[in-house]
């Protein structure tokens, strides 16, 4: 005879509740039922897992041993039916979300926290995409919520917010040498960072005049980069915070182009049949963006 998950219960409801008696009152059974649950389980274990101090019992060594390894257990099978009653509600397995690099992490991160703590067993893909390649994630379904400056055709999307780039360097950089504004000749003459276009058709976007040019796959490098000294570039304000309070880059004082305006946009890929789930993870994406 196994022993039943029910044996295991009573086993933790006596050591939680300190006694026989409390345990039978918090499982709604008669103190001998219990009495007798522990009696089997001990039977079929060959070994005692309470000992009677007065009228007090007691866990045996064994029995301190057997008791956590049956809370893991009964936490285990809490788990498991919660997964079943997920799952048969019709909720998803997982939601992919597919954002433009370009995107502010924090306000997304704390849409995902809030989300995991209603449904902790959904899983998260999150894929980081430049230009094209956010389009290409929606147009071959490998995302269900894409965040991005554009709106591919077939698809509709909700305006999110606006970002605002500007062109940056390190303060030592030479393009801040100038006594005067910079105009775009004085830029060709340095080296510009680009994030290279993640996507199949490697679209170029912004100003790329420079003559000397380092590509690379992500804007975090490409910060790094400049805060080096080693090229200047437009960069979304919110993303660069933190450096700018530092000291660590600071705006070109450009004669016109100086900063420039991208609006994102939250785009569901099946917009009328998503299900509840990414409807409110959408909703709680807007809710956190609208708090910055």
């Amino acid at each position: 005879m196994q022993i039943t998950l029910e044996q295991w219960q009573t086993l933790v409801a006596v050591v939680d509740q300190g006694g026989y008696a409390r345990a039978a009152e918090a499982l709604s059974k008669s103190q001998s039922a219990v009495s007798y649950a522990i009696q089997r389980l001990e039977e079929r274990l060959g070994i005692a897992v309470f000992r009677i101090e007065g009228r007090k019992a007691t866990l045996t060594e064994a029995g301190k041993a057997l008791y956590l390894q049956a809370q893991s257990l009964l936490k285990s099978a809490r788990l498991t039916e919660e997964l079943a009653q997920h799952y048969s509600s019709g909720a998803e397995a997982r939601i992919r979300l597919a954002l433009d690099i370009i995107v502010p992490e924090m306000p997304i991160l704390c849409a995902l926290s809030r989300y995991a703590e209603a449904f902790p067993f959904v899983r998260i893909e999150l894929l980081e995409t430049v230009l094209s390649g956010t389009d290409e994630a929606l147009i071959r379904g490998e995302a269900e919520i894409v965040i991005s400056g554009r709106v591919p055709p077939g698809f509709s999307g909700d305006p999110l917010m606006r970002m605002r780039f500007i062109a940056v360097a390190h303060p030592d950089h030479p393009l801040h040498q100038f006594d005067r504004p910079l105009t775009h000749e004085d830029l060709r003459l340095h080296r510009q960072l680009v994030i290279r276009d993640s996507g199949s058709r490697k679209l170029d976007a912004g100003w790329l005049g420079a003559d000397q040019r380092w590509t690379v796959s992500h804007i975090s490098t490409s910060i790094d980069c400049a805060c080096r000294g080693l090229g200047f570039a437009w960069y979304p304000e919110l993303k660069i915070a933190r450096e700018l309070e530092q000291g660590l880059l600071k705006p070109l004082p450009l004669e016109s182009g100086a900063e420039r305006y991208v609006d994102l946009y939250l785009i569901l890929r099946d917009a009328h049949l998503a299900s509840p789930g990414i409807r409110q993870l959408a909703a709680l994406i807007r809710e956190q963006v609208g708090m910055l």
